[in-house]
């Protein structure tokens, strides 16, 4: 004799069947967790040297960077490269970037202001200039920061920001962040 959950099982309409099978999907689907925003480059390991090519000593070249992770909701992110062991307590920041789209999941090396993702825009650095410059660490050896923000807007055009202005406009639409450290000294010291 079959039990009496099997008879209601099989009587049950299949419109009802398939609609309670996509719950339990859609119920699977929540629980499982969202990969945490995640920056890597194939030129250097997490906490590893950065290659001569993308510094001073080299061609200066930015180096390749890829991300996942990117959350849900996210309408751009953005980018900023610093070294906060600059001499002078100062922050120094090499690299300013936003509005980059968000199904954009990585940026080339040496990567041309015509290469940037369409609707991409660059800020200035700390040698008041735009696009990416490279680690030059007058003594000893310098962290640089890769910080990755993906943001819940598209900001305006804020013309050319420095870092500290391209922060104040993410406030409060920052979704998740992701970092990259690499370190470098210049040869022979």
């Amino acid at each position: 004799m079959a039990h009496p959950m099997t008879r209601l099982f099989f009587r049950m309409p299949r419109w009802l069947l398939a609609g309670a099978a996509v719950l339990a999907l859609a119920s699977q689907a929540q629980t499982r967790p969202h990969m945490p925003l995640a920056l890597t480059s194939a030129a250097f390991a997490q906490g590893g040297d950065i290659p001569v090519r993308y510094t001073c000593e080299g061609a200066d070249a930015s180096p390749p960077l890829a991300w996942s992770g990117v959350p849900a909701g996210t309408a751009s992110l953005a980018l900023i490269v610093d070294d906060p062991d600059a001499p002078g307590g100062h922050t120094w920041v090499h690299w300013v970037m936003y509005n980059l789209p968000p199904q954009a999941s990585e940026l080339a090396q040496g990567l041309r202001r015509e290469d940037l993702p369409s609707g991409t825009r660059e800020g200035l650095n700390d040698w008041h200039r735009t696009g990416y410059g490279g680690p030059c660490p007058p003594t000893g050896r310098h962290r640089y920061f890769l910080k990755l923000y993906a943001l819940d807007v598209a900001l305006p055009d804020l013309g050319m920001p420095d870092k500290a202005a391209l922060e104040r406009a993410m406030r409060g639409h920052i979704l998740a962040q992701a970092e990259l450290i690499g370190t470098y000294r210049k040869q022979g010291h």
